[in-house]
């Protein structure tokens, strides 16, 4: 089972930015990133394949996340601009199937917590 651990988040006003990075236990296969608000079930973010070729994004985050990877660090990262107050959630990441979306391993780490204020 491979361990995963979240940093990054923070409290930033609307409009902001913040950079979450996702250190893992081994090399790194197709991630991807998700978030939970108060009150909401776990949705989708943003996932990427092991090669860094190929991306996906929820509608609500395109545009404004960018998903990156650095397998030499066993990492990979999630650039947030543009922060809206609906963007406040903790954050995590997985391992993802081969559609980006769905998570392959039953373990969630942590997280880490991003507040946006108005």
């Amino acid at each position: 089972q491979v361990r995963l651990v979240e940093s990054g988040g923070g409290l930033v006003q609307t409009g902001g930015s913040l950079r979450l990075s996702c250190s893992t236990s081994e090399r790194i296969f197709s991630m991807g990133w998700f978030r939970q608000a108060p009150g909401k079930e776990r949705e989708f973010v943003a996932g990427i394949s092991y090669t860094g070729d190929a991306d996906r994004y929820s509608d609500s985050v395109k545009g404004r996340f960018t998903i990156t990877r650095d397998n030499a660090k066993n990492t990979i990262y999630l650039y947030m601009n543009n922060l809206k107050p609906e963007d406040t959630a903790v954050y995590y990441c997985n391992r993802v199937r081969g559609d980006f979306i769905t998570p392959e391993d039953d373990y969630w780490a942590q997280g880490t917590q991003v507040t946006v204020s108005s």
